[in-house]
């Protein structure tokens, strides 16, 4: 599961932020975000989705026949 920790921590230093300014974006604590980078913790889908927006990327599930990512879903058909 590191590898969700090294995609975060790719879309925040692509993001040019340090984990000082990325906490205060997402008002989750610095120290959390290295656990997240380092693999010592997982995230849930809402965090990921938080750090990915405030990166600016966005999450996309592709499929042969589909593509559906976090901005074109509503949570309720969910």
């Amino acid at each position: 599961m590191i590898m969700i920790g090294k995609i975060l921590k790719y879309m925040r230093t692509t993001s040019n932020l340090k984990q000082s300014e990325l906490s205060k974006l997402t008002n989750i604590p610095q120290n959390t975000i290295s656990q997240y980078e380092t693999g010592r913790i997982q995230p849930t889908f809402e965090i990921i989705e938080r750090i990915s927006k405030n990166c600016g990327f966005k999450i996309n599930f592709v499929s042969k026949n589909d593509n559906v990512n976090s901005e074109n879903i509503d949570r309720k058909e969910i």
